[in-house]
């Protein structure tokens, strides 16, 4: 019986190749083909034997690669990388991949062991533009929170630059811009949007205003994918005048910590974590909010936003859809997004 790792390393490889980082899909392919020869990808990976599918051991390796080479420790492998100025030069990019494996599995082993986090800054296209939707529709004050929100990127979603090409948004100086963000009927960009407070929760949170935070974070970056780094660092800017707090906390507890205020939205919204929660959990926190929505009002609103891998139908393939739910109210779909967020086609 082969080992599970290689088809999982082939998977991402395809993934990586359908999403835009063909330096990744080469790499992670020779990763493959490495580990079942029994190279150092194999002596790299020993006590791993049953960790794939899910937890991501293809990109916890390459980012804990990415790491040693934003931090000037992989020299041979950074020309190779565009995150740092190199070619992208994916033979080479091998070579000296292979050699840091075969060197450097003492450094690489304490940076595996943690979970694949980008805070993408690309889903705030989808996450603000939902937010618009509410700020038209109730006209009042948004009390704004995230769970699963990483370093609390997106919850600063209202700082950033949305280009469409005739429905701009945001501020023009912001060091973050989402070029082509909106296709279809753009978000209703008239809309008063007033966001009194925010903050988020996640069970392992990054201080962004911390050099391993920004370096973990940059890390899990795709070094080929420049666009998606210079969004991430512009956010990383903004972080540092834009204070967020995030508490450290599962999902469902910060949902039960959940209130209504009067003449405001209470929002909750959420994107590309809810898969990860083990289903009680979500069946508990869709409950909680039932719950809290049957004491809202036209005037104490809440409402769940969304950006989650859903099916339209039950024999429909998965599409990254922005949901939007209301107390008092039903739920529908506002659009349709990429993977990484950008860009979102507005329904």
């Amino acid at each position: 019986m082969g080992d599970p790792r290689v088809d999982h390393f082939r998977t991402q490889a395809a993934a990586c190749d359908t999403l835009g980082s063909p330096l990744y899909a080469a790499l992670i392919d020779r990763l493959a083909d490495d580990l079942e020869s029994g190279g150092p990808t194999h002596e790299v990976l020993v006590g791993y034997e049953h960790d794939s599918g899910p937890s991501a051991l293809a990109l916890r390796l390459m980012g804990a690669v990415h790491r040693l080479v934003l931090e000037g420790e992989a020299p041979d492998l950074a020309a190779c990388y565009p995150s740092v100025g190199g070619d992208a030069d994916a033979d080479a990019a091998w070579l000296a991949l292979r050699d840091l494996l075969a060197r450097d599995r003492d450094r690489l082993l304490p940076l595996l062991d943690q979970a694949p986090q980008t805070n993408e800054v690309g889903r705030s296209a989808a996450l603000l533009g939902g937010l618009l939707h509410i700020a038209r529709e109730y006209r009042l004050p948004i009390w704004l929170h995230e769970i699963g929100a990483s370093a609390g990127l997106n919850l600063r979603a209202d700082h950033y630059r949305y280009v469409t090409g005739g429905a701009d948004w945001g501020p023009e100086d912001s060091p973050v811009v989402l070029e082509d963000a909106w296709h279809g009927s753009p978000p209703p960009t008239d809309a008063k949007l007033d966001i009194v407070d925010r903050a988020g929760s996640d069970l392992a949170p990054i201080d962004p205003g911390r050099r391993d935070g920004r370096l973990r974070l940059l890390s899990y970056v795709w070094p080929d994918q420049t666009t998606r780094l210079a969004r991430l660092r512009g956010a990383l800017e903004i972080s540092d005048r834009v204070p967020v707090t995030v508490r450290r906390e599962d999902a469902l507890s910060t949902v039960r910590r959940l209130a209504l205020a009067p003449a405001c939205v209470t929002v909750l919204w959420h994107s590309v974590m809810w898969q990860y929660l083990p289903r009680a959990e979500r069946h508990a926190i869709d409950e909680r909010l039932d719950a809290l929505g049957s004491a809202a009002t036209k005037r104490s609103v809440l409402a769940r936003l969304t950006l989650e891998p859903q099916r339209r139908t039950p024999d429909a393939e998965h599409e990254f859809l922005v949901g939007l739910q209301c107390w008092p109210g039903e739920r529908r779909i506002l659009g349709v997004a990429a993977p990484h967020g950008v860009p979102t086609t507005w329904e």
